[in-house]
């Protein structure tokens, strides 16, 4: 089955997509990676997103405006991927309900029936909220896929998705673990290109203590953050821009290295916008012993791998098979995700599998963009859909 998986995160910066086609036997998953894209947000369309997210005022009208848009901008992405039979769509994250540790809802826009309409194929969407319904942090969901991506690593292996929020995912837990890029991005915007400001700053240790003391960072996990704490006013500084970016990417680079550090890992994959900054990457690498590994080397390229990882969740899905891992998200149980939107036939699904996946395998259809084949990988301990 190619099921094509569309992802929009917290850089909130365009729509990622990846197809993949999926095939199971004895245990293993095989997929094969047919396409990857990146497809930016019209700039209109990136502003008023921006601009509704917390802490600004939205009306209902806005929100309806921005389901709309969304959509349509997802349909496009989709329509322009390619041949497939399923698309699972993430939808772009507006709010993240967490008070006191506990997550009571999750917001993603993007309305399914525009790309529905577009490409006339079932889509799965919204998929967050049956996880927070179930008692979860609805995230990070990818901790599925990460779960057999590490398993086949020696050693203590955890896998790192530098976004706008950074997540890690180990064989006993998954979790954010504090802002990646977000507060990078809200000093530089729309970004710091090759990490060129952060490389020119000094690092201000003052104002570095201070963000250190920020309670999240104690929290324990399960445990889920956004834009909703991390806000582009999170930090008001009068330094000069270049010390603010080199403080921040310090703060990035110093809470992650922390989280490495707490599991004692010997090798993390990592994935995400936040590899292409260099001077995060040189300063994570100097702060911990960890050996880190860029996704690309594994055959998943580090800016689709979360659009993968919602291929992997269509086809879960699609299968009557859950695709969580409450011992990361915190979930009561493991739980099939998202609702499906027909396409422009009947709707007609694979027989549901009575087994999950226990091994992994990925490929490029063709030659690969960088890095080899994944081997199989297989997941820790046990299967990673249990409690």
């Amino acid at each position: 089955m190619r099921v094509l998986g569309l992802m929009s995160g917290t850089s909130h910066d365009g729509i990622d997509s990846a197809i993949v086609d999926w095939s199971m036997e004895d245990g293993t998953l095989t997929g094969e990676i047919t396409h990857t894209g990146e497809r930016p947000y019209p700039a209109e369309l990136r502003a008023r997103l921006l601009a509704a997210l917390p802490p600004a005022p939205v009306t209902m009208g806005e929100v309806c405006a921005l389901d709309t848009l969304i959509g349509q901008a997802f349909a496009e992405a989709a329509h322009a991927a390619g041949e497939a039979d399923l698309i699972c769509s993430h939808g772009q994250t507006l709010y993240h309900w967490v008070a006191d540790g506990h997550v009571y809802g999750t917001l993603q826009l993007g309305q399914p029936a525009w790309i529905a309409e577009r490409t006339g194929l079932p889509v799965v969407s919204d998929l967050r909220v049956r996880d927070v319904a179930a008692g979860g942090q609805g995230a990070p969901l990818v901790s599925y896929l990460d779960r057999l991506l590490i398993g086949g690593l020696p050693g203590r292996a955890g896998a790192l998705n530098l976004g706008g929020i950074a997540n890690l995912t180990t064989a006993e837990y998954a979790y954010d673990t504090g802002p990646a890029c977000a507060l990078i991005d809200a000093a530089a915007p729309p970004y710091d290109r090759d990490g060129a400001l952060g490389a020119a700053g000094t690092v201000d240790e003052k104002l570095l203590a201070e963000l250190l003391a920020e309670p999240y960072y104690r929290l324990d996990p399960p445990k889920t953050t956004g834009k909703e704490l991390f806000t582009p006013g999170y930090v008001t500084s009068d330094l000069p821009q270049a010390d603010l970016v080199a403080t921040l990417t310090a703060l990035t680079a110093r809470t992650v290295a922390d989280e490495i550090a707490r599991h004692d890992l010997d090798t993390v994959i990592v994935s995400g916008g936040g590899t292409c900054n260099p001077t995060l990457m040189r300063i994570l690498a100097s702060l911990t012993r960890a050996r880190l590994i860029p996704s690309d080397d594994l055959g998943i390229p580090s800016d689709a791998k979360e659009a993968v990882a919602f291929s992997l969740f269509g086809w879960l899905t699609a299968h009557g098979l859950p695709a969580t891992v409450p011992a990361c998200t915190g979930a009561t149980g493991p739980r099939i995700l998202g609702t499906i939107t027909p396409g422009s036939g009947p709707l007609r699904l694979p027989e549901p599998l009575a087994e999950a996946p226990v091994a992994l395998r990925i490929s490029w259809r063709g030659a690969p963009p960088a890095g080899s084949p994944v081997p199989s990988r297989s997941a820790v301990g046990e299967p990673p859909v249990s409690a």
